[in-house]
Protein backbone atom coordinates (compact mmCIF):
# COMPACT_ATOMS: atom_id res chain seq x y z
CA UNK A 1 0.00 0.00 0.00
CA UNK A 2 1.23 3.68 -1.08
CA UNK A 3 1.79 5.79 2.68
CA UNK A 4 0.22 8.46 0.49
CA UNK A 5 -3.50 7.13 -0.51
CA UNK A 6 -5.80 9.90 -1.40
CA UNK A 7 -9.82 10.42 -1.27
CA UNK A 8 -11.76 13.41 -2.28
CA UNK A 9 -13.78 14.13 0.90
CA UNK A 10 -16.04 16.68 -0.36
CA UNK A 11 -17.59 16.64 -3.80
CA UNK A 12 -21.19 18.12 -5.00
CA UNK A 13 -23.19 16.13 -7.79
CA UNK A 14 -25.93 17.48 -10.11
CA UNK A 15 -27.75 16.79 -7.16
CA UNK A 16 -26.42 20.02 -5.20
CA UNK A 17 -28.10 23.49 -6.86
CA UNK A 18 -24.86 24.89 -7.79
CA UNK A 19 -23.23 21.64 -9.76
CA UNK A 20 -23.63 19.67 -12.80
CA UNK A 21 -21.17 16.81 -12.37
CA UNK A 22 -22.14 13.34 -12.44
CA UNK A 23 -20.95 9.78 -10.66
CA UNK A 24 -19.24 9.31 -13.77
CA UNK A 25 -17.73 12.93 -14.37
CA UNK A 26 -16.53 12.34 -11.37
CA UNK A 27 -15.02 8.84 -11.23
CA UNK A 28 -12.90 9.71 -14.43
CA UNK A 29 -11.37 13.26 -13.19
CA UNK A 30 -10.62 11.25 -9.76
CA UNK A 31 -8.45 8.71 -11.66
CA UNK A 32 -6.96 11.38 -13.62
CA UNK A 33 -5.94 12.87 -10.59
CA UNK A 34 -5.04 9.77 -9.42
CA UNK A 35 -6.71 9.41 -6.56
CA UNK A 36 -8.70 6.41 -5.16
CA UNK A 37 -11.90 7.62 -3.93
CA UNK A 38 -14.69 9.85 -2.81
CA UNK A 39 -17.16 11.21 -0.27
CA UNK A 40 -20.49 12.54 -2.32
CA UNK A 41 -21.71 15.43 -0.17
CA UNK A 42 -24.37 17.44 -1.72
CA UNK A 43 -26.00 20.45 -0.04
CA UNK A 44 -28.83 19.23 2.71
CA UNK A 45 -29.61 16.16 0.31
CA UNK A 46 -29.28 12.17 -0.01
CA UNK A 47 -30.40 12.41 -3.54
CA UNK A 48 -27.49 11.55 -5.26
CA UNK A 49 -26.79 8.29 -2.60
CA UNK A 50 -28.83 5.67 -4.63
CA UNK A 51 -26.98 6.64 -8.21
CA UNK A 52 -23.99 6.71 -6.02
CA UNK A 53 -24.79 2.54 -4.59
CA UNK A 54 -25.45 1.86 -8.44
CA UNK A 55 -22.05 3.24 -10.04
CA UNK A 56 -19.98 1.60 -7.18
CA UNK A 57 -19.69 -1.97 -9.13
CA UNK A 58 -18.66 -0.37 -12.11
CA UNK A 59 -15.62 0.93 -10.44
CA UNK A 60 -14.49 -1.60 -8.02
CA UNK A 61 -10.99 0.03 -8.27
CA UNK A 62 -12.46 3.55 -6.12
CA UNK A 63 -13.84 4.05 -2.90
CA UNK A 64 -17.19 5.49 -2.12
CA UNK A 65 -18.33 7.30 0.60
CA UNK A 66 -21.78 8.41 1.32
CA UNK A 67 -21.97 12.02 2.82
CA UNK A 68 -23.86 15.57 3.32
CA UNK A 69 -23.14 18.87 3.10
CA UNK A 70 -25.60 20.15 5.31
CA UNK A 71 -26.04 23.64 6.24
CA UNK A 72 -26.62 25.37 10.00
CA UNK A 73 -27.39 28.16 11.65
CA UNK A 74 -23.35 29.08 11.91
CA UNK A 75 -22.07 27.35 8.97
CA UNK A 76 -21.52 24.41 6.64
CA UNK A 77 -20.95 20.89 8.61
CA UNK A 78 -19.95 17.66 6.49
CA UNK A 79 -21.47 14.74 7.78
CA UNK A 80 -20.45 11.52 6.72
CA UNK A 81 -22.11 7.76 7.24
CA UNK A 82 -25.39 9.00 7.50
CA UNK A 83 -28.44 7.32 5.26
CA UNK A 84 -30.58 10.42 5.97
CA UNK A 85 -29.66 14.30 5.41
CA UNK A 86 -29.94 16.24 8.93
CA UNK A 87 -32.36 18.76 9.15
CA UNK A 88 -30.99 21.82 8.01
CA UNK A 89 -30.71 25.55 9.26
CA UNK A 90 -30.60 24.29 12.93
CA UNK A 91 -28.22 24.91 15.45
CA UNK A 92 -25.00 23.49 14.70
CA UNK A 93 -24.18 21.93 18.34
CA UNK A 94 -27.59 20.44 17.32
CA UNK A 95 -26.55 19.23 14.37
CA UNK A 96 -23.61 17.46 15.25
CA UNK A 97 -25.92 15.44 17.84
CA UNK A 98 -28.34 14.38 15.25
CA UNK A 99 -24.91 12.94 12.86
CA UNK A 100 -23.80 11.11 15.77
CA UNK A 101 -27.21 9.79 16.95
CA UNK A 102 -27.65 8.37 13.07
CA UNK A 103 -24.29 6.69 13.46
CA UNK A 104 -22.41 9.32 10.91
CA UNK A 105 -19.37 11.25 11.40
CA UNK A 106 -19.58 15.40 11.62
CA UNK A 107 -16.93 17.30 10.69
CA UNK A 108 -16.67 21.36 10.05
CA UNK A 109 -16.86 22.35 6.39
CA UNK A 110 -14.27 25.11 5.50
CA UNK A 111 -14.77 26.61 8.74
CA UNK A 112 -12.71 29.99 8.48
CA UNK A 113 -14.40 30.53 4.70
CA UNK A 114 -16.02 33.95 4.84
CA UNK A 115 -19.46 32.96 3.31
CA UNK A 116 -20.91 29.75 4.91
CA UNK A 117 -17.39 28.78 7.26
CA UNK A 118 -18.36 28.52 10.95
CA UNK A 119 -15.95 31.24 11.66
CA UNK A 120 -13.10 31.20 14.18
CA UNK A 121 -15.09 31.90 17.77
CA UNK A 122 -17.54 28.78 16.70
CA UNK A 123 -15.06 26.68 15.77
CA UNK A 124 -12.82 26.95 18.74
CA UNK A 125 -15.17 25.25 20.77
CA UNK A 126 -17.85 22.96 18.45
CA UNK A 127 -18.47 19.53 19.39
CA UNK A 128 -16.79 17.84 16.63
CA UNK A 129 -13.35 15.41 16.54
CA UNK A 130 -12.37 16.80 13.52
CA UNK A 131 -12.06 20.04 10.66
CA UNK A 132 -12.09 20.39 7.32
CA UNK A 133 -8.09 21.70 7.19
CA UNK A 134 -7.41 21.67 3.19
CA UNK A 135 -10.77 23.07 1.23
CA UNK A 136 -9.71 23.44 -2.71
CA UNK A 137 -11.99 26.57 -3.19
CA UNK A 138 -10.06 28.36 0.05
CA UNK A 139 -7.62 30.57 0.13
CA UNK A 140 -4.00 29.62 1.35
CA UNK A 141 -4.68 31.87 4.34
CA UNK A 142 -8.18 30.15 5.24
CA UNK A 143 -6.72 26.62 5.10
CA UNK A 144 -3.84 27.46 7.37
CA UNK A 145 -5.91 28.88 10.42
CA UNK A 146 -8.15 25.53 9.96
CA UNK A 147 -5.08 23.71 10.40
CA UNK A 148 -3.46 25.23 13.20
CA UNK A 149 -6.78 25.41 15.20
CA UNK A 150 -6.71 21.71 14.41
CA UNK A 151 -3.41 21.25 15.97
CA UNK A 152 -4.02 23.43 19.33
CA UNK A 153 -7.54 21.69 20.03
CA UNK A 154 -5.52 17.99 19.31
CA UNK A 155 -8.22 16.96 16.15
CA UNK A 156 -8.48 15.19 13.61
CA UNK A 157 -8.27 16.88 9.66
CA UNK A 158 -10.10 15.94 5.93
CA UNK A 159 -9.13 17.64 2.92
CA UNK A 160 -11.72 17.65 -0.03
CA UNK A 161 -11.58 20.00 -3.14
CA UNK A 162 -15.78 21.33 -2.82
CA UNK A 163 -15.72 20.49 -6.13
CA UNK A 164 -18.56 21.60 -8.72
CA UNK A 165 -17.37 21.17 -11.66
CA UNK A 166 -14.63 18.70 -13.53
CA UNK A 167 -11.63 20.90 -13.06
CA UNK A 168 -11.89 20.85 -9.35
CA UNK A 169 -12.21 17.38 -8.57
CA UNK A 170 -9.24 16.15 -6.25
CA UNK A 171 -7.49 19.70 -5.79
CA UNK A 172 -7.89 18.72 -2.24
CA UNK A 173 -7.90 15.68 -0.29
CA UNK A 174 -7.73 13.39 2.70
CA UNK A 175 -4.61 11.48 3.16
CA UNK A 176 -4.31 7.70 4.61
CA UNK A 177 -1.97 5.10 4.91
CA UNK A 178 -4.54 2.19 3.07
CA UNK A 179 -7.71 1.80 1.59
CA UNK A 180 -10.62 1.46 4.27
CA UNK A 181 -12.13 -1.57 4.03
CA UNK A 182 -15.15 0.11 4.49
CA UNK A 183 -17.09 3.53 5.49
CA UNK A 184 -17.26 2.97 8.80
CA UNK A 185 -13.32 1.98 9.69
CA UNK A 186 -13.28 5.34 7.32
CA UNK A 187 -15.63 7.26 9.68
CA UNK A 188 -13.17 5.50 12.64
CA UNK A 189 -9.44 6.63 10.85
CA UNK A 190 -11.17 10.33 11.08
CA UNK A 191 -12.61 10.20 14.85
CA UNK A 192 -8.82 8.91 15.77
CA UNK A 193 -6.97 11.57 13.95
CA UNK A 194 -5.28 9.07 11.32
CA UNK A 195 -6.53 10.70 8.15
CA UNK A 196 -4.07 14.12 6.69
CA UNK A 197 -5.03 16.70 4.68
CA UNK A 198 -3.24 17.90 1.51
CA UNK A 199 -3.77 19.76 -1.92
CA UNK A 200 -4.01 23.30 -3.67
CA UNK A 201 -5.87 26.12 -1.75
CA UNK A 202 -7.36 28.96 -4.73
CA UNK A 203 -5.05 31.81 -5.60
CA UNK A 204 -6.74 35.56 -5.38
CA UNK A 205 -7.64 35.10 -9.80
CA UNK A 206 -8.99 32.25 -8.60
CA UNK A 207 -11.29 33.04 -5.68
CA UNK A 208 -12.60 36.25 -7.51
CA UNK A 209 -14.06 33.68 -10.28
CA UNK A 210 -15.43 31.59 -7.42
CA UNK A 211 -16.93 34.84 -5.91
CA UNK A 212 -18.58 35.58 -9.13
CA UNK A 213 -20.01 32.51 -9.87
CA UNK A 214 -21.47 32.46 -6.55
CA UNK A 215 -22.76 35.45 -7.45
CA UNK A 216 -24.23 33.96 -11.01
CA UNK A 217 -26.10 31.08 -9.51
CA UNK A 218 -27.13 32.52 -6.72
CA UNK A 219 -29.12 35.37 -8.89
CA UNK A 220 -30.30 31.95 -10.71
CA UNK A 221 -31.57 30.80 -7.79
CA UNK A 222 -34.13 33.64 -6.66
CA UNK A 223 -31.19 34.62 -4.05
CA UNK A 224 -31.88 31.39 -2.28
CA UNK A 225 -28.61 30.40 0.02
CA UNK A 226 -27.20 26.52 -0.12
Amino acid sequence: MTSDLRLDLHVHSDRSPDSRLTIEVIAARLRDAGLRGFALTDHNTIGGHRALREAAPKYPDLFFVAGVEVSTVEGHLLAYGVATAPPAHRPLEETIAWVREHGGEPVLAHPFRRVHGVGRVVAEGAGVRALEACNGQNSAAANRAAERLAHDRGLGVTGGSDAHTPGGVGQAYTTLSEVPASADELLEAIRRGRTGAAGASLDLTGRLRWSLRNAFLRVRRGFRAV
